[in-house]
């Protein structure tokens, strides 16, 4: 199977002020699309940026629901926007209920996208988790207190709501983002280059699917193309099983730092997971993870 770029859409992307989000706004404005970028904007100066890459801006509030300049005629919504309160309350009202009335607002789409998380798996050592696997609340113990309870609340509200108003929809549960400038692995570099200690999983090595900005960018497209009613619940990552002291190796080598670790119970455990759903929709990761380390690494010159 194969899914064509997307051009000549009408795109809202939620969350633009998030890691993920603002550089898939970019990028999806650079293929000739109309990409409506939307944030809650408290400083009007964070729009400049990403008006300055053909995003047009705009304001919502997941938690407000404040969608009053959402435009009408819109091909797809891609919902990145997350609450990281650690207030429940707050989190599940914003990230669960907040998607669902943005579906309400955008139920005329030809697809609903849901960024959820791979924060949603119970951890279970270094086996290979499907769609399929139990939940859990993985993020808890790594400060992240709300994270991944408000994800699965969101991924039941967003399943509900698209089979109530027969929306096409895809949940994808994305592992570890990166780019060149953005994710884990940068933070990463950035506290190797300081000498601050790595925290890794006890269970080592700490294993994950990280997935590059230009494998995400590519891959909506396969995506969209499966969202359906039901909804479609899809593990989201790169072909490679990569873990974090292997990239943190390689970052230290290649900016001639010492990588110190420290064993902790309070990080966040492997998540490695299956991409069989993924694989037979026809993508396949293109960048390698060590390419991509190599791209941070350049990038900060």
């Amino acid at each position: 199977m194969t899914a064509s770029p997307l051009t000549g859409k009408s795109i809202l992307v939620t969350g633009v002020t998030g890691m993920v989000a603002g550089p898939v706004a970019a990028k999806l404005a650079a293929q000739g699309n109309t990409v409506y970028g939307a944030a809650r904007f408290k400083d009007p100066a964070q729009r400049e940026a990403h008006e300055a890459a053909g995003v047009q801006t705009i304001r919502l509030d997941l938690e407000t629901r404040d969608f009053g300049e959402v435009p009408d005629g819109l091909d797809y919504v891609l919902n990145f926007a997350v609450a990281r309160t650690n207030d429940f309350a707050t989190d599940m009202a914003a990230n669960g209920e907040g998607s669902a009335a943005l579906m309400e607002r955008c139920q005329d789409v030809v697809a609903f996208f849901q960024c959820s998380s791979a924060a949603v798996y119970q951890p279970n050592g270094h086996a290979v988790l499907a769609e399929d696997a139990p939940l859990g609340d993985s993020h808890r113990a790594a400060g992240m207190e709300s994270y991944s309870i408000s994800k699965i609340v969101s991924e039941a509200l967003v399943v509900h709501t698209a089979q109530r108003l027969g929306v096409p929809t895809v949940i994808a549960r994305l592992s570890v983002p990166y780019g060149d400038t953005f994710g884990w692995p940068f933070f990463h570099k950035m506290m190797i280059e300081h000498g601050i200690n790595i925290d890794v999983h006890p269970d080592a090595p700490s294993q994950f699917s990280p997935l590059h900005l230009d494998d995400i960018v590519a891959s909506i497209p396969f995506l969209l193309d499966a969202a359906g009613v039901p909804a479609n619940i899809v593990n989201w990552g790169g072909d490679e099983v990569v873990s974090v002291e292997e990239w943190c190796d390689l970052i230290g080598a290649l900016i001639d730092k010492p990588v110190n670790y420290v064993h902790s119970e309070a990080t966040i455990p492997s998540i490695i997971v299956d991409l069989t759903k993924l694989h037979d929709l026809g993508f396949h990761s293109t960048v390698s993870w060590q390419d991509g380390i190599r791209g941070i690494v350049q990038a900060a010159g």
